[in-house]
């Protein structure tokens, strides 16, 4: 039995506003603004109190009336002390360096008409939550305000190139928009409905068809929109980052976002832009990006061709490893003696151990447990800038990028060549490559990025364990996942088996697919349609 605290009758009235029960220990926290919730959690480190008895205590404004005035005011805007958490966190942070305790609040936070430049810069950071409008369910066939959906930015007007940057922009989506029109009655001829198929799965799924195929058109510059929730703490690391950032465009969101910030969780972010602490911390980044951006530049090798994917790096003994690592957490025995028992192990009663750990999978959700983090593999991947902004929201791994650019070529889907819109599509990547050549000579690299279409290939590396890989590689070859992504994680999959021979690790793997699906959205979409009517939740519209 859990001790039972007692509160007054006027003590359960102000607290029953702020606490989702008053007897149990374990219970959520309303109706407080996010500093008082962190301030409450850091105290809460240092006393004995309840953190019920300390909003009561230390929190409630003009304690001195009593708890009965209290209790009547509790509609007031301001009974809850707000000034007292504030002072709290800097004594906090000036008295104990603390930073820790920015990880206590959080806020959600809508970033809206954001260049794809801009969003993979939102989203770098790991510990953090985001959602981030798809090119896979709208079309972008639609002007917002007087012109398309794209960025224009600031250094390109600098640098005397806008009126071409808008001509070409404008050509790139009006492309777009004409591809669309042919894919959608292409894709309609192509996969009829079905009998037991409603017109909305059935045009949801030919939206998702074609905006695959005709992504590749969109640049860089095209805007999105990124919901985030994210602690006080991940919240200044970004903005630190984005402060330090090459681009223009980072550096004047970064503040936007800290006006914003400031306004619902002042404390937390208070130390970014002071010139003594966050000041100089972006400094420091800005100055080690632009020493490695030199040593780069004067490395003087062209890249050697390679395949779309290739395992870089892995470990010979990483089945052995994680053997050894299956039973740390269900023995006594120190690390080493373990791996010298599986080391002796024969290699079937290896294979077993591992066969075991993992169990049996009923559900592509059931992941083996932490012992598989004791191997992992780093794959080079070149492939077009789509698949990129896929793949890169996988944030717990390792996983870095080079500059988008028009080096590595472009990529042209099957069905634009379907349709007969080869000629479009090429003379697309050409403009927007000449445009990408005139903005570099005038405004350098990193703003050339921004006219550069998703077809355009880009290369990055992912260094994940094997535990990440099965999240990976399970869930972006399933069914609804877009073809070209799918093929990178099926490669994936096959090197870890082929090459590296972790056969027991890439057979467990269980649900990777590697079936071919002309509507792979269909099934998923159906699925989705069921649970609305089975919830009586009206259908979206499409």
């Amino acid at each position: 039995m859990y001790f039972e605290e007692s509160f007054t009758s006027d003590e359960q009235a102000v607290l029953a506003r702020y606490f989702t029960n008053l007897d149990r220990p374990v219970f959520a926290l309303i109706n407080l603004p996010e500093v008082v919730k962190g301030a409450l959690f850091a105290r809460y480190s240092r006393t004995h109190k309840s953190l019920r008895r300390l909003l009561l205590d230390e929190f409630l404004a003009d304690p001195d009336q009593g708890i009965e005035a209290i209790a009547s005011q509790l509609q007031a805007d301001d009974l809850v002390a707000t000034h007292k958490a504030e002072a709290l966190y800097q004594r906090v942070f000036s008295e104990y360096g603390d930073d820790s305790v920015a990880q206590l609040g959080g806020v959600h936070l809508a970033t809206e008409q954001a260049s794809n430049l801009l969003t993979k810069v939102l989203e770098r950071g790991r510990l953090a939550a985001y959602l981030e409008q798809s090119t896979r369910y709208i079309y972008y066939d639609r002007p917002l305000g007087d012109r398309y959906r794209y960025f224009t930015p600031v250094e390109v007007a600098e640098a005397g190139l806008q009126d071409e940057y808008t001509v070409t922009m404008d050509w790139l989506f009006g492309a777009y928009t004409e591809l669309i029109a042919q894919l959608v009655p292409h894709f309609e001829a192509q996969f009829p409905p079905g009998p037991d198929v409603s017109d909305f799965v059935w045009k949801s799924t030919i939206r998702a068809k074609a905006c695959d195929a005709a992504r590749g058109l969109l640049p860089a510059a095209t805007t999105s929109n990124v919901g985030i929730y994210a602690t006080g703490q991940a919240y200044e690391s970004l903005l630190l980052r984005m402060r330090a950032h090459p681009l223009a465009e980072a550096r004047d969101y970064s503040q936007l976002m800290l006006e914003e910030l400031r306004k619902v969780i002042p404390s937390f972010v208070k130390r970014v832009d002071l010139p003594d602490r966050g000041g100089v911390w972006s400094d420091y980044l800005a100055t080690i990006r632009a020493d490695m951006d030199e040593r780069g530049r004067t490395l003087g090798v062209e890249p050697e061709s390679r395949p779309e994917v290739v395992l870089t790096d892995w470990d010979p003994d990483g089945e052995l490893k994680v053997a050894a690592a299956a039973l740390y957490a269900h023995s006594d025995l120190p690390d080493d003696q373990l791996l010298a028992i599986a080391r002796r192990l024969p290699a079937e009663a290896q294979a077993k151990l591992i066969r075991s750990y993992v169990g049996n999978r009923s559900n592509r959700r059931h992941k083996p447990g932490r012992g598989m983090e004791r191997t992992g593999y780093r794959f080079d991947i070149l492939c077009d800038y789509g698949i990129f902004r896929d793949l890169q929201r996988h944030r717990l791994m390792t996983l870095d990028w080079q500059r988008l650019g028009t080096r590595h070529g472009y990529i042209t889907p099957d069905p634009v060549r379907a349709v007969g819109a080869v000629r479009l599509w090429d003379e697309a990547m050409d403009r927007a490559a000449h445009l990408a050549e005139r903005i570099e000579a005038g405004a350098g690299s990193d703003v050339a990025q921004y006219a550069v279409p998703f077809a355009y290939k880009i290369r990055f590396y992912m260094d994940l364990n094997a535990r990440e890989a099965f999240h990976l590689i399970e869930l972006r070859t399933g069914e609804g996942g877009h073809a070209d992504y799918r093929r990178v994680c099926q490669q994936m999959h096959r090197l870890i088996r082929e090459q590296a021979g972790h056969i027991q690790i890439a057979d467990a793997m269980s649900y990777v697919d590697y079936n071919d699906y002309e509507l792979g959205r269909l099934e998923s979409e159906q699925r989705s349609e069921a649970r609305r009517t089975a919830q009586g939740v009206p259908q979206p519209a499409v």
